[in-house]
């Protein structure tokens, strides 16, 4: 691992994100020892994508990570989770609320939660559709069903294109959802502020867009070897 390389990127794209934009640096199959390099740079929010791979990950790091659970999520799995993980970024389905609720209770811990939108022309994207995620909100606040969770806000991935104007049009959607839902009374304000949106490849344009949160990667620890 080349230290300075890796010190060297992580500056690059620092300097990219703004002020009061989080970012989440993706360590899905990077080893320990990158992770621990980069937390000795100073970094602390890392987004993983299995939930068996971080499970055996995260007892090796140091306890006050902050972990983003990033990748698609089975409800068998969501065990896996539990009590460290921070905010779980792919929540497409009520099902999986209702397993996030009972072993957060279980585990007495309150983790945060992001509701994932289907925005991208892809079908293999998932999420909630904006009609879907409306209907989930109209049976009343999130929270009066779902009281150990904290939810937290939105997540999209948009379509892998190089349409700029696309993808700046599917993150302005989402954004447009999270202002509705805000105004609709059925989420928390105070806790609903996240828009986790925007890759490598779309950084700007989800940044552009209003985006709190963005998942990078590859531009930080570079191609897997």
């Amino acid at each position: 691992m080349d230290l300075e390389l890796l010190a060297n990127r992580y500056r690059q794209v620092q300097a990219e994100v703004p002020a009061g934009v989080k970012l989440v640096a993706v360590s899905k199959k990077r080893t320990v020892a990158e992770i621990k390099a980069l937390y000795d740079l100073g970094h602390r929010a890392f987004g993983e994508n299995y939930p068996q791979e971080l499970r055996d990950k995260q007892p090796l790091l140091p306890a006050d990570i902050e972990w983003h659970f990033i990748g698609s999520l089975q409800a068998n799995k969501v065990k896996y989770l539990f009590p460290f993980i921070h905010l779980v970024h792919s929540v497409d389905r009520a099902n999986l609320l209702d397993e996030l609720e009972k072993r957060a209770a279980r585990a007495g811990c309150t983790p945060g939660v992001l509701l994932q939108v289907h925005i991208a022309e892809e079908a293999t994207k998932q999420g909630f559709t904006p009609d879907e995620l409306r209907e989930l909100v109209a049976t009343g606040p999130l929270a009066s069903r779902w009281p150990t969770l904290r939810f937290r806000g939105l997540m999209g991935m948009a379509t892998n294109t190089g349409n700029h104007a696309q993808v700046r049009r599917e993150f302005g959607g989402l954004a447009a959802l999270h202002r509705e839902l805000l105004q609709s009374g059925a989420v928390n304000a105070a806790l609903f502020k996240e828009l986790s949106m925007g890759m490598t490849a779309d950084l700007r344009e989800a940044v552009d867009a209003g985006s709190t949160m963005v998942r990078i990667g590859t531009a930080i620890f570079g191609e897997r070897g």
